[in-house]
């Protein structure tokens, strides 16, 4: 059996792990801080695509990560028996004017080609959906089958449950042994950065926000830069900011605030609702906004899954079979966008 170290037990890093397992590698993750404990171990969980337009690498990557999601998370949650709170649950958008309602339109012919007739993407009355809908000045949404939620605390827990009934070693520290993937988030970005002397990639805060309300069912919402993410356990997560100058890493202050105003003014469902609790943590965001995959530039003979800046876990799917791929059978088909820049 091939021996692989995974560091970092963010969502790359675990399902990286958990990919490996499942072709018979014996796999140790090594994280100091431990499972999800940074940008991985938020609240939000949107799992988005694209616009289904001028298509490409990153969006047909993404197509079918989220696609192979729901049997992903099915047989995570198998192996371990903890719930990651997954659900291809849709997505509503609003629709300003005229112009907004044709581009629609025109994307739902797009739609149906470019996503196989796997998911739609259609103009619906917001209507149909009550006290549900998002506010919309033309009374018309984007309503898209593809968007799925999970809840990010959940869902690390299901692949390190899933990891370790599968027998890898999940520590603290620990020796390396075999091929070693890098999965570190901020760290590395910064540390390949200064390699390079230019920025190939940084941290950007975020601050998100949990919720008591009881719409487990209900498809997330997307308005004004907010997503509004119902969970399986009878709240709703809000976010995020996107910070790229802050002195607290950590810390939730009045950015917040305003992303729950703006929120409940777009989505009056939202303003009874109890504020349970606060969130703010710094996500790894590449340059390209595209992941990292592959060989790793800084250290040889090393891989790299970095990068996954608000698309960490819709991707991860795909990123632990690719990078599986790699490590396992030499097999790269990581799309050249996604590559390391060199140094």
């Amino acid at each position: 059996m091939a021996d692989v170290t995974v560091r970092g037990a963010g969502i790359f890093g675990l399902s990286v792990a958990w990919c490996c397992l499942r072709r018979g590698a014996r796999v140790r993750v090594i994280d100091p801080f431990g499972p999800g404990a940074g940008a991985s171990g938020g609240l939000v969980g949107a799992m988005a695509p694209h616009v289904p337009e001028t298509w490409n690498a990153k969006k047909d990557f993404q197509f079918r990560s989220l696609i192979a999601a729901e049997d992903f998370w099915a047989e995570v949650q198998a192996a371990g028996g903890v719930g990651p709170g997954y659900l291809r649950s849709g997505r509503l958008q609003p629709l300003a004017d005229a112009r907004a309602v044709e581009l629609a339109r025109q994307r739902e012919v797009s739609a149906r080609e470019l996503w196989q007739g796997k998911a739609d993407w259609r103009v619906v009355d917001a209507a149909e959906f009550g006290a549900w809908a998002p506010r919309s000045p033309t009374g018309l949404l984007v309503q898209d089958t593809l968007s799925a939620r999970l809840h990010p605390r959940h869902a690390c827990a299901a692949l390190v449950a899933a990891c370790r009934a599968k027998g890898a070693e999940i520590e603290a520290e620990g020796p390396e042994r075999g091929a070693v993937v890098w999965a570190t988030g901020v760290h590395d970005l910064e540390a390949m950065s200064r390699a390079a002397g230019r920025m190939l990639g940084t941290g950007v805060k975020g601050q998100a926000a949990l919720l008591r309300l009881e719409a487990r069912e209900r498809p997330q919402l997307f308005a004004d830069g907010l997503h509004i993410v119902p969970h399986g356990d009878g709240t709703v997560a809000v976010g995020s900011t996107s910070e790229r100058e802050f002195d607290d890493p950590a810390g939730v202050d009045g950015l917040l605030d305003d992303v729950l105003g703006r929120a409940m003014a777009a989505f009056p469902v939202l303003r009874q609702a109890e504020v349970l609790a606060r969130w703010a943590g710094v996500r790894p965001r590449a340059r390209s906004r595209a992941p990292i995959l592959g060989a790793h530039p800084l250290r040889p003979g090393a891989f790299i899954a970095n990068g996954g800046f608000k698309i960490g876990f819709g991707m991860a799917p795909r990123v632990g079979e690719v990078m599986a791929d790699l490590v396992l059978e030499g097999k790269d088909r990581i799309p050249g966008d996604f590559r390391p820049e060199p140094l």
